[in-house]
């Protein structure tokens, strides 16, 4: 199906893994299920003590909080994202085993406090792996305003 974000929503999402580097950062997608438009992101704060350069945790209490606050707002949950410090935007091992079924995930790497590049997976259904599918940036609206 893919994913499509607004140029807003995508640069909120960029700035908050470049904000976050060396460390991963994590957040929610949000929008519409049905279209895979998302019009909103949730990030939410690593509260990894550990390795929170490879890893991030969220507690089940703000993960419920934020995503109730989105539903409260409209949105549906489309799915999550987190970053990728230093390495590339392809989903790991461990990605992979913590995903949920029929949830977007979108990876961003961040090269030297840079991103470099943002991919979106989805789990199989015998989460074997996951598939790749694309992103898509929403063209800003034309201007149209008369013209005097």
């Amino acid at each position: 199906m893919g994913l499509t974000l607004s140029p807003d929503v995508l640069g909120a999402l960029h700035r908050h893994a470049e904000a976050g580097y060396p460390h991963e950062v994590v957040g929610i997608l949000a929008g519409s299920r049905a279209t895979g438009v998302v019009t909103a992101i949730a990030a939410l704060e690593n509260e990894r003590s550990d390795s929170p350069a490879n890893r991030y945790a969220v507690s089940a209490l703000t993960l419920a909080r934020a995503e109730q606050r989105l539903e409260a707002e409209g949105h549906e949950i489309v799915g999550y994202y987190h970053s990728h410090p230093d390495h590339p935007s392809r989903y790991s091992d461990f990605d992979r085993d913590h995903a949920l079924p029929n949830m977007a995930y979108v990876i961003v790497s961040v090269q030297r406090g840079r991103v470099t590049t943002t991919q979106a997976w989805r789990l199989l259904e015998d989460r074997s792996a996951m598939d790749e599918e694309p992103v898509a940036i929403l063209s800003p609206p034309a201007d149209s305003t008369p013209e005097d």
